[in-house]
């Protein structure tokens, strides 16, 4: 498998799936609409998809069914670095290469237009109903995804890093804070990706495991790159980490520790993930890919 060419052409076909779900920009709301898009289009890797339509793939489930749910996870993931870039919180000019939303168009439509996202993904799940109404793995993906947003998830996880902000942590509170704000994200997209495909328990635990495990290996590489990339390379500004007075991995332990802890926490991941009967390579090389990344 050329890898790079097969991560292209998944992308792309992530891209037509949150297209198609996109709100119309038209009527008195048409700005909230075109705020809401323009975080949207910005582009990005679109992890958070690929990892929940590739999981969906290794238990040979429906793709149809779980693309509701793919553009629903970007949705929330986008609202929350809307809310992240925010003056408020980071106060970032770029993301993506590109203005933010509320210097594009605000901020007080920054701040409406990340609600109204976080809202509409549920509004596109929902219409996982449409293809298999009443299906209970449809519902229990849907109450994956909030609870892993909510207040003991993604956003509880956000909660705890601006309350400490510039403050003094411990490993265990920065851990608390990646696995939450970052992990728990990682862990809904794998998890639906296998219920709405119909694994088992002991499955669905596994995979769980294995995206705690991919989260938090994530989030210390991104320290490592706020160190080591390029404004060009990452298309937001380098250094935001120490600009922000922030507690990182590589703060606490240094870079080549947080190198290794990446390798560490990927390695446990992709043999996780191979101990399973089912098998999906692009899935394993993807988790690589994370390791080497520069951006």
């Amino acid at each position: 498998m050329n890898f790079q060419i097969e991560l292209e052409k998944k992308v792309s076909e992530i891209e037509t799936i949150i297209q198609s779900f996109l709100p119309k920009e038209e009527g008195f709301a048409a700005t909230m609409a075109q705020a809401m898009n323009y975080s949207m289009r910005a582009g990005g890797k679109r992890l958070r998809p690929l990892f929940l339509m590739e999981t969906c793939r290794l238990f040979q489930g429906e793709e149809r069914l779980a693309a509701p749910f793919a553009a629903a996870i970007e949705m929330i993931h986008t609202h929350s670095l809307i809310h992240d870039d925010l003056p408020a919180i980071d106060n970032d000019d770029y993301r993506r290469g590109r203005l933010t939303t509320h210097k594009a168009f605000g901020e007080a439509m920054g701040i409406l237009g990340g609600d109204a996202l976080l809202n509409y993904a549920y509004e596109t799940m929902f219409r996982a109903f449409d293809i298999a109404p009443g299906e209970e793995k449809v519902i229990r993906a849907m109450r994956l995804l909030a609870s892993k947003t909510g207040i003991d998830g993604m956003l509880g996880g956000q909660s705890v890093d601006v309350e400490n902000d510039g403050k003094p942590l411990d490993k265990d509170m920065l851990d608390y804070i990646y696995e939450h704000k970052t992990s728990a994200l990682i862990e809904a997209a794998m998890m639906a990706g296998a219920v709405l495909a119909g694994a088992g328990e002991e499955q669905i635990s596994l995979v769980e495991k294995a995206a705690g495990n991919i989260g938090l290996a994530f989030q210390i590489k991104d320290d490592i790159l706020d160190v080591t990339s390029t404004e060009e390379e990452l298309g937001k500004p380098v250094g935001s980490d120490e600009k922000n007075h922030k507690i990182t991995y590589v703060t606490l332990f240094g870079t080549r520790q947080a190198a290794e802890k990446v390798e560490m926490l990927s390695r446990e991941a992709i043999e996780l993930l191979d101990s399973l009967e089912q098998k999906n390579e692009f899935l394993s090389l993807l988790v690589e890919y994370l390791i080497r990344r520069r951006k």
